[in-house]
């Protein structure tokens, strides 16, 4: 089993900046890859963006050149930094963690609101 916990949410105006923080514990032996979802009230669960064991980054395309993903495999951490956030980026984020059996495992979200 792995636990996630994220932090960092918060209110910001638009083109404002936030940093989000999700810490693994558990199994982290079995992580292969970490990352971020986002859902929005009445919509969808959504893929925000995901990293690999090797560091390979992947982005959704509506925050490509404005989120940046990075993962620390010593501290079992992963962060995304937003940037130029708009308010279509309000939602609650979920950290997320796929393991070596490919099963799947969410934190409890942290919510971003982006209004002025």
């Amino acid at each position: 089993q792995v636990q996630l916990v994220e932090s960092g949410g918060g209110l910001v105006q638009p083109g404002g900046s936030l940093r989000l923080s999700c810490a693994a514990s558990g199994s982290i032996f079995s992580i292969v890859s970490m990352g971020w979802h986002r859902q929005a009230p009445g919509k969808q669960r959504e893929l925000v963006a995901i990293i690999s064991s090797g560091g390979s980054p992947d982005y959704a395309d509506s925050v490509k050149g404005r989120f940046t993903i990075s993962r620390d495999n010593a501290k079992n951490t992963v962060t995304l930094q937003m940037t130029s956030l708009e308010p279509e980026d309000t939602a609650l984020y979920y950290c997320r963690a796929v393991d070596s059996f490919s099963r799947n495992y969410f934190g409890q979200g942290t919510q971003v609101t982006v209004s002025s």
